[in-house]
């Protein structure tokens, strides 16, 4: 887990975690192994021996924090050949959040506010490369208008801080930050998934904002180093399938906002590569170092 405990990521990992132990009769320990966008994390699972014990649950920041992280001449794995999927465990929309005190009802008022009064506010991350540093250095740098990166080394520390207005934007995956927003200490200024999600309909998408660049499906899933077996890879899909959709499980989820999957590896290997080719260009556009 390449995050502190208490975000989204960490809480998928744990249920993950509880019904795999039980369902193949071992221990199953979830290694919490924050920092740097998580990219610290992924180091020690690729170089990790490939026999199917080591594991790493990641999500969206993955591709954008490993791209970051290579421009800058920091990665100590490659990002296109050092892993293997075992599976999207959920579906999980991204928000971008801000402190009520900001007077700005979307994205696109945040930007109109910035230019007009000339503020210089704060945003926050879970760390260089992430996806909040990737999505509001694209806005700073297109938009022309001045914020400055708080990076954090996970969404539960970020979104205390906003909370607590420390800083003035922030933002992560909906699990994270939907019963705040429901109970008015947050509100969303924008939804990066391609259609406005159910549990806030009236929350407007990046595209529908006019930032058709931020556009991104959120997701967590697992992946093991590349040389691991396919048949340990197979083995690990279907406990991981099976652990999102049992009933209890799938219903904690869903009450978070994240949605069961369970896929193919191929779908996660897909993703995974579909994103680092959508971040690449933007990161190398925005000069984004991890």
């Amino acid at each position: 887990m390449p995050f502190p405990a208490g975000g989204t990521t960490d809480i998928v990992a744990r249920l993950v975690a509880q019904r795999m132990q039980e369902s193949m009769g071992q221990a199953v320990l979830v290694e919490n192994q924050g920092g740097a966008g998580g990219t610290i994390g992924a180091a020690t699972v690729a170089k990790a021996a490939p026999d199917g014990y080591t594991m790493l649950m990641h999500n969206v920041t993955f591709p954008m924090a490993s791209v970051a992280a290579a421009f800058a001449n920091r990665a100590s794995y490659d990002i296109d050949k050092d892993f293997a999927g075992v599976s999207i465990a959920v579906y999980v929309p991204l928000v971008i959040t801000a402190h009520p005190s900001v007077p700005a009802k979307d994205l696109k008022e945040l930007v109109e506010i910035l230019k007009d009064k000339k503020l210089h506010y704060t945003y926050g991350s879970t760390g260089p490369g992430s996806f909040m540093h990737v999505m509001m250095e694209a806005v700073r740098i297109r938009s022309g208008v001045e914020m400055t990166h708080i990076p954090y080394k996970g969404a539960a520390p970020l979104k205390q801080e906003l909370i607590a207005g420390r800083i003035n934007v922030g933002g992560d995956q909906l699990s994270s930050s939907l019963a705040d927003i429901k109970a008015g200490k947050i509100k969303a200024l924008a939804t990066n998934a391609s259609r406005r999600i159910a549990d806030l309909p009236d929350v407007a998408t990046t595209r529908e904002l006019g930032f058709d660049y931020l556009e991104a499906d959120g997701w967590n899933g697992l992946f093991v180093p590349a040389k691991t077996p396919r048949d340990v890879i197979a083995r690990l899909q279907k406990e991981t399938a099976a652990a999102v959709r049992h009933p209890e499980t799938a219903k904690r989820l869903q009450d978070i906002g994240a949605q069961p999957v369970g896929s193919a590896p191929a779908e996660q290997d897909a993703i995974l590569k579909r994103q680092v080719e959508q971040f690449r260009p933007i990161i190398k556009e925005m000069k984004i170092e991890g």
